[in-house]
């Protein structure tokens, strides 16, 4: 396969739509987490991706999970969901756009992951990329700065740095899982380790959802299912760095998104380091990208 063949430009076209499910979904998070808080918002949004996925994993007669596929979901449903707990705990404190901007740290950091989990070479584009990304999130922290942001926005900003850090991890594992088991099985788990391990602070830190709060907890959870199967059935048929670009999609979506949906503004400096983080991501992943393996399972 070569780098412009069919299977990577449905692959890349696949994960663009995913994205954009992705983007509306964090709006539509992002008002239940200021209603609600952002730990009820992620459990029943969790708990409603079951209910959907469920029937449809079982409908199928697809064999149940082997133990190698049960830890891998395991692993990465709980660094995939800490990374969503943290984000949609901080995005409820600054603007979509500018929180958006802060996970495009994750394609380069996993870079990094890739190399220190799979053994593979740091390439000096990756160091030259770091610094050019760290520059943008210098240029989001000043226009904070300048604008005298209050504590919550900070700590919201930090949550979500830390976030990107988790979700870098979870795309190293999700090329992995992807091997090995189907978009729907990859999806339905992810959802099924969410929900369970949420369930435990449910008494303390969630309640029953009421009713009206139900088409927001189902509509996020179809966003969010139909995101994560496109986005699991691309990173099947294609490498990494092949896809991480459409992730910067999010930044025009999410700007857009926040204007209609909650009247902010995107600021010269969110712009601005949104474009160095960019930037340095695609200076750290350019250079012609290794074919996608081809397994049974892709076949």
């Amino acid at each position: 396969m070569t780098r412009h063949s069919p299977t990577s430009a449905t692959a890349f076209a696949v994960a663009s739509i995913g994205i954009a499910s992705y983007s509306v979904m964090d709006a539509v998070m992002k008002g239940m987490s200021i209603a609600h808080g952002a730990y009820s918002a992620v459990l029943w949004r969790s708990v409603a991706g079951v209910v959907l996925m469920l029937p449809i994993f079982l409908a199928r007669r697809r064999p149940w999970p082997g133990r190698e596929a049960i830890i891998l979901h395991a692993s990465r449903g709980i660094v995939a969901g800490a990374s969503v707990l943290l984000f949609f705990w901080g995005l409820v404190r600054v603007p979509i756009a500018q929180g958006v901007a802060l996970t495009f740290l994750a394609p380069l950091i996993a870079l990094f992951l890739a190399a220190a989990m799979l053994g593979e070479t740091i390439r000096r584009a990756a160091i030259g990329g770091s610094i050019i990304a760290s520059l943008g999130v210098l240029a989001i922290a000043a226009g904070q700065w300048q604008a005298q942001a209050s504590t919550e926005t900070v700590l919201g900003s930090v949550a979500i740095v830390v976030a990107s850090i988790l979700y870098a991890g979870s795309l190293i594992l999700l090329r992995r899982q992807a091997q090995i088991a189907d978009p729907l099985e990859v999806a339905l788990f992810t959802s099924i380790v969410l929900a369970a391990l949420l369930m435990l602070g449910a008494p303390w830190f969630s309640a029953i959802p009421g009713i009206a709060l139900l088409p927001g907890i189902f509509g996020s959870a179809v966003l969010g299912s139909v995101s994560a199967v496109l986005l699991a059935w691309a990173y099947r048929h294609a490498e990494a760095q092949v896809l991480a670009p459409v992730e910067y999609t999010a930044f025009l979506w999410s700007a857009i998104l926040g204007y209609v949906v909650f009247g902010e503004y995107v600021t010269a400096w969110t712009v601005a380091g949104a474009i160095l983080i960019i930037g340095g991501c695609l200076f750290a992943i350019r250079g012609p990208a290794a074919p996608a393996p081809q397994t049974e399972a892709a076949a």
